[in-house]
């Protein structure tokens, strides 16, 4: 379908959130839906709404039913990249996540929605926290990485890393010692900008591992940022005064 019918049709079917909300530009909602990527097709399904038989949930997705512009409820299992419009990939332009989060939020929030029947209020309300959940995944590298490895059936081991280096654990246990003596400002900025450096290199390492495919040296990457993650969170506490 050429890009000017299918944003002519988007637009007629986010008609019932703009005239709940007549500051919304036109554009809004077709701004809302992401460009194709990869994902698992949905069987048909129908309109809750009106019984009309809609089509596979093929990219982008499909909110509004194109007959009675009911908001559909959310796909089962939904791909958080496609959500966003991204491509399944460690590598994504923060600033398109954004915009594109920003977007889903103007069109589907349930500020929106409060006015409709109860059906689409429940939906906006899934609508929203899926959203949410897309925006907090993809945002941060470490949780992108993971799920990623999600999608491909890899998941770390939960609790101690027993395929952890020994010699990695070492230099873990050494930082641990250094933020605990870490007592004035000065100190705490350079372990904040040690760990912070150590992070970007994880980060290119599995950048790298992705671009090759290699799921076990990108797991094992995402491993080590899970442990400089914790430390971070212990840096902020440390920041924060009691």
């Amino acid at each position: 379908m050429r890009w000017d019918a299918l944003s002519r049709r988007l637009r007629w079917a986010a008609a019932p959130r703009r005239l709940l909300d007549p500051r919304a530009p036109p554009w809004a909602a077709a701004a809302a839906w992401p460009s194709p990527s990869p994902s698992s097709s949905s069987p048909p399904a129908s309109c809750w709404s009106c019984g009309l038989a809609l089509p596979p949930a093929s990219p982008p997705p499909r909110f509004f039913c194109p007959s009675c512009r009911a908001l559909q409820p959310p796909e089962p299992r939904a791909d958080l990249f496609r959500l966003l419009g991204c491509e399944r990939s460690f590598r994504v332009d923060v600033g398109l996540v954004q915009q594109r989060f920003r977007s889903l939020q103007r069109a589907l929030h349930p500020d929106f929605f409060s006015q409709r029947p109860q059906a689409e209020q429940n939906f906006s309300k899934q609508h929203s926290s899926l959203a949410n959940k897309a925006y907090r995944t993809l945002l941060s590298p470490l949780s992108r990485g993971l799920y990623l490895l999600e999608l491909n059936g890899v998941e770390l081991e939960k609790g101690t890393d027993t395929e952890a280096d020994p010699e990695f654990l070492s230099e873990i246990m050494e930082i641990n010692e250094k933020l605990s003596d870490a007592n004035n400002d000065a100190k705490i900025e350079e372990m904040e900008n040690f760990i912070a450096a150590k992070q970007e290199e994880l980060i290119k390492d599995v950048s790298r591992a992705f671009e090759h495919d290699d799921l076990q040296e990108a797991k094992k990457y995402l491993a080590k940022m899970k442990y400089f993650a914790n430390l971070e969170e212990k840096l902020k506490k440390k920041k924060i005064p009691s």
